[in-house]
């Protein structure tokens, strides 16, 4: 009987010093999380396709799609394991990673202004509706991903729930900085005055790669 009843105020303790909240909070992260790597890799996976067909457009900016690939692959490059959630360090690499590509995007998209034929062709027109529309889901997921943090983190650093982060070793967990991030992804400003004149119209291209 006594042992029944040191479990039972056991349990009790637990719930009181929120335990359980630390459980409930950590698993909402972390499900989060998974919903912010979903979409960032969908957008991994539209920039081949989305390089492939502006590569179709005669005297594009090599550097332009230079500077994406190149984003694509450090974004891509960076290691992210559950530990992550957990390291201030790596995941502002992870952040900083996805912020570059983000703004490399926005200069393609920018710089393909300037090209009508590129402009008129219905690839490369679905792929940008496409990029936005994951770009849009990534800023939905950041935010609940946010939320949740802060939920967590209110939570491990309140008494008397810190006391059983400390037991625990529930430490506070890094969030995104927007600030940061903006500043970025900014787009460079494009003089479209000085800029060459696009090449003669040609047919558009509309084979995707894979």
């Amino acid at each position: 009987m006594k042992r029944w009843l040191l479990i039972l105020a056991s349990v009790l303790a637990l719930s009181g010093c929120g335990y359980n909240d630390f459980q409930r909070l950590d698993e909402q992260t972390k499900s989060a999380w998974s919903e912010v790597l979903n979409q960032y890799q969908r957008r991994a996976d539209l920039v081949p396709n989305i390089v492939a067909t502006v590569k179709g457009e005669a005297n594009f900016e090599q550097d332009t799609l230079t500077k994406v690939v190149e984003a694509r692959a450090k974004a891509t490059s960076v290691q992210v394991t559950p530990e992550t959630l957990n390291n201030p360090e790596a995941f502002q690499k992870f952040q900083q990673a996805q912020g570059e590509l983000s703004g490399a995007l926005s200069r393609l998209l920018v710089v393909s202004e300037r090209y009508p034929d590129l402009k008129a062709n219905k690839a490369f027109s679905d792929l940008r509706v496409q990029l936005e529309g994951t770009e849009n889901r990534i800023t939905v997921a950041r935010n609940r991903y946010i939320t949740a943090v802060q939920e967590y983190n209110v939570l491990a650093r309140s008494f008397p729930t810190n006391l059983t982060a400390m037991v625990f070793s529930y430490g506070p967990k890094p969030s995104f900085t927007v600030q940061n991030e903006a500043q970025i992804s900014v787009p460079p400003t494009v003089d479209f005055g000085k800029a060459a004149a696009p090449a003669p119209s040609r047919p558009a291209s509309t084979t995707l790669t894979r």
